[in-house]
């Protein structure tokens, strides 16, 4: 085994999943240089180096010197400060790439892979090396969906794809009929507007958060939490539906045993 075969990067954005990531890395085997991304990472993490987002390259030159060939990212990137994506030397070629496919976020998430790739990394995905930390195939809750339930998750996944193939979004929620698709406005927002539809109705629908055809998961994740549980019971529905080895899931006993409590079935296909 090469000496670099163990070495991995991992860029950190917001939220729980880096702190999650970086444990089920060490703990196999992993020797992992933990960088912070400016304005986003949370500071608990303690990273070896803060970087802003378009600073690539000092955290490149430090990578190569630590013999570092794989990169990974997780958590989550907000709105970032004008300053902080004002672009090094070494980032301007990426950009460049970056601004030649603004046909959506998917074709841009490619370019940036792309980019990063044609300087002698290699992007990997989590999910990859942390199989624990996603769902794997089949029903993962005490709760079960019924028939009916079935017909609308079919409708459900279905949807998902003809919304990702345009890239307009991937997690959607359906009952009879779709009720809302996830666009900009973010998950939250989507649920909001799920509620008032709905007006207290209760018992029927699902949630779909699904990978959309052409996202490339290795930047571009999908997550639940107890907050999607929470979200997805005030709103009534009977279920969720994520995909398989893909999809994290942030907590695992404590997401299951919220579902169970609110009698909502999580499915991984």
């Amino acid at each position: 085994m090469k000496n670099n075969d163990k070495k991995i990067a991992l860029f950190c954005g917001a939220y729980r999943l880096p702190f999650l990531v970086l444990d089920e890395l060490r703990a196999r085997g992993w020797e992992v240089f933990v960088i912070g991304l400016r304005g986003f990472y949370d500071a608990a993490l303690k990273p070896d180096m803060v970087i802003r987002l378009g600073g690539g390259g000092a955290a490149a030159r430090e990578c190569k010197k630590r013999g570092i060939e794989k990169l990974c990212f997780v958590g989550a990137i907000g709105h970032p400060n004008l300053s902080d994506i004002r672009p090094d030397l070494w980032s301007v070629s990426i950009l460049a790439k970056i601004i030649a496919n603004q046909k959506g976020y998917d074709s841009m998430a490619r370019a940036l892979i792309a980019g990063i790739e044609s300087k002698g990394f290699k992007i990997v995905g989590a999910q990859d090396y942390c199989p624990d930390l996603v769902f794997q195939p089949g029903i993962q809750t005490k709760t079960k969906p019924t028939t009916a339930d079935k017909k609308i998750i079919d409708r459900a996944v279905h949807v998902s794809q003809i919304m990702g193939r345009e890239d307009i979004g991937s997690s959607v929620v359906v009952d009879k009929q779709v009720l809302a698709v996830e666009a900009a406005e973010g998950t939250a927002n989507m649920f909001k507007r799920v509620i008032e539809i709905r007006g207290g109705r209760k018992g029927s629908g699902v949630f779909a958060k699904m990978v959309k055809p052409g996202q490339d998961v290795r930047i571009d994740t999908t997550a639940i939490g107890v907050d999607t549980i929470k979200s997805v019971a005030a709103a009534g529905l009977r279920g969720i539906i994520v995909d398989a080895k893909q999809c994290f899931v942030i907590d695992r006993i404590d997401v299951i045993a919220a579902a169970d409590k609110n009698k909502i079935f999580i499915v991984a296909k």
